[in-house]
């Protein structure tokens, strides 16, 4: 297929980017500058310069390719951003059967021991935007598939970092966020990617689709891994809330559990199975 995908450069989009060039999809990657030009274009992709959120060039854009995936995420004004690319999606992709992937989050499913893929909602406050824009994606005639990643790592990036690398105690332990019990439904960027590629080549569109490798983790888990002989220290969710915001402290401090069931039944099946491992290796490799 010749593939529209938008955010080719960061780190969800880059891994899509090689694994639907691997194969051998088109891909036309949507580039701000003559720098992110150059690294899609590297990657086997071909860049379009342009804003996604002028409706007029970014819809011709859509009109000439089979399916689009939007995995871009500005710094601020992802509400307006995101509204932007959904409305032009809508008055080009419906009734046609082209396939469109948006990104989502686990987040907007709140906490939960066996959070399902259409099962409730509860965003926490960080991510209510999105559900408006979704069901209004959802209830048109867009062929429209909604990938809900769980938190992403591997590549040495990622919200991982928050717990390995999170400052000291005077007494070297690593501080954890919150009393670290919560746990955290986990996805490996390069099978996050080949999620994206069955949402655009399944048969049919397919809703939400959590992307999780199977195997929640607790934050406590993790920091006691990487922390070593040093201890873990936990902190007051004040504290949590103060050092990192409200709004995002309240969503890393959700107890959210995720099978990825629904894509398991697609057979889609996760190479990479444990964020403990990939972190130690990481570590260890450094």
């Amino acid at each position: 297929m010749r593939i529209l995908l938008t955010g080719g450069t960061g780190y969800i989009g880059s891994s899509l980017l090689d694994t639907l060039v691997a194969s051998g999809h088109e891909v036309v990657a949507v580039v701000r500058s003559a720098d992110a030009a150059a690294r899609v274009r590297a990657q086997g992709a071909a860049p379009l310069e342009g804003e996604v959120t002028d409706a007029a060039w970014f819809g011709s854009a859509l009109d000439d390719v089979d399916a689009a995936v939007h995995t871009a995420a500005p710094e601020t004004g992802a509400e307006a951003f995101n509204s932007a690319v959904v409305d032009t999606v809508i008055e080009h992709f419906g009734g046609t059967g082209k396939r469109f992937v948006l990104t989502s989050g686990i987040w907007e499913f709140g906490a939960g021991e066996a959070i399902d893929d259409d099962g409730p909602l509860d965003p926490t406050a960080l991510v209510l935007w999105r559900l408006p824009i979704e069901e209004r994606l959802l209830a048109s005639s867009v062929d429209a598939t909604i990938v809900a990643p769980g938190v992403v790592y591997g590549h040495g990036r990622g919200l991982a970092s928050l717990i390995t690398d999170a400052p000291r105690t005077e007494a070297g332990e690593l501080r954890l966020i919150g009393d670290g019990r919560q746990h955290w439904t986990w996805v490996h960027a390069d099978d996050l990617a080949r999620l994206y590629e069955l949402a655009l080549t399944h048969d049919s569109p397919l809703g939400r689709l959590i992307g999780s490798d199977g195997n929640p983790t607790a934050v406590r888990a993790l920091a006691e891994a990487v922390a070593g002989g040093a201890g873990v220290a936990a902190e007051p969710v004040e504290v949590t809330r103060d050092r990192f915001g409200a709004a995002f402290a309240d969503a890393l401090l959700l107890d959210q559990r995720a099978f990825g069931g629904k894509a398991r039944a697609l057979g889609w099946a996760p190479a990479h199975t444990s964020v403990i491992e990939e972190e130690l290796a990481r570590a260890s490799a450094v």
